[in-house]
């Protein structure tokens, strides 16, 4: 048979739809038409072929024995036609990150949907780790790192944003607290600890007060553990002001404190000079940078 003789594409892609479904409704629904042009599309199918493909019962449709022998038939070949098209488009190309795990969850994923829609043609594979990684050996293209600036005579670094080290807090926990709260009444609430162990510091330089006692509370590896657990009502945490933005301005998070601690290090975009793919990674670069100074 030649391609001329073959039936209508969109009847065949109507019938199709129709098998799965069992459903003029919900095949129109799928395919974006009317349930009406559907069972138009199944009707001239019919006549072409010379043989009745369902049984129209009062609810639903039936496939009939010749019908079910098409449907199998039409749908090996769509899946055909997708494999088909998948094999000749180019794989997109997949970047590698190394970033920490709290800048993983709290700062980087939340964000993920608007990078995808921005650059589809890319896939951006995510190593979230507090181990410092290197470009080559670890087949990372652009690397998020905490601290002091990196330097380094192959290497490109740009400030993502300084450390605002602030205490949050689920508003829950300190409803009956007069905001913002005394130093004092600090020992009166769990204190959050990470693995960084900043509570003295932001005790005593920001609060003005003793830290006798600040290092003691419930102790998380993880950043993001802690702020996890602050938003469940479970104690006062801190935490970078960037990773905890949408928390605060949702109302999900609150600063008991009102205050900040300004701190030398920061969170820096880290590349090769000469990276692997040049462009998408300058790409990637600037996505990161305008998200963060937006």
């Amino acid at each position: 048979m030649r391609t001329s003789e073959l039936p209508s594409l969109n009847a065949i892609r109507a019938f199709e739809a129709a098998s799965r479904h069992l459903n003029f409704r919900l095949a129109a629904e799928e395919l974006g038409v009317s349930q009406g042009a559907v069972a138009q599309h199944v009707r001239g199918l019919e006549d072409r072929l010379g043989v009745k493909l369902f049984d129209r019962l009062p609810r639903t449709l039936a496939l009939t024995d010749p019908g079910r022998r098409y449907a199998s038939t039409i749908r090996r070949a769509f899946e055909l036609i997708v494999e088909g098209t998948a094999n000749v488009r180019p794989a997109p190309l997949r970047l590698q990150i190394s970033v920490t795990p709290t800048f993983a969850a709290k700062w980087l994923l939340p964000r993920l949907p608007d990078f995808t829609a921005a650059h589809p043609d890319l896939d951006l594979g995510i190593i979230a780790s507090e181990r410092r990684t290197t470009f080559h050996s670890d087949d990372v293209d652009l690397a998020v790192r905490f601290g002091s600036a990196p330097s380094g005579p192959n290497m490109t670094v740009d400030l993502l944003f300084k450390e605002e080290l602030i205490a949050v807090c689920s508003p829950g926990l300190v409803a009956d607290a007069q905001l913002p709260l005394a130093a004092e009444a600090l020992s009166g609430y769990t204190l959050l600890q990470d693995s960084h162990g900043q509570w003295p510091q932001f005790i005593e330089t920001v609060l003005e007060h003793s830290a006798a006692g600040a290092s003691t509370g419930v102790r998380f590896n993880q950043t993001s553990l802690a702020i996890d657990a602050a938003l469940g009502g479970q104690g006062i945490a801190l935490a970078s002001r960037h990773f905890v933005e949408r928390d605060l301005a949702a109302g999900r998070l609150v600063n008991p404190f009102g205050a900040a601690l300004d701190r030398d290090a920061g969170f820096y975009v880290v590349t090769p000079r000469r990276p692997r793919h040049p462009g998408p990674t300058a790409a990637v670069k600037a996505w990161l940078l305008s998200h963060a100074r937006a």
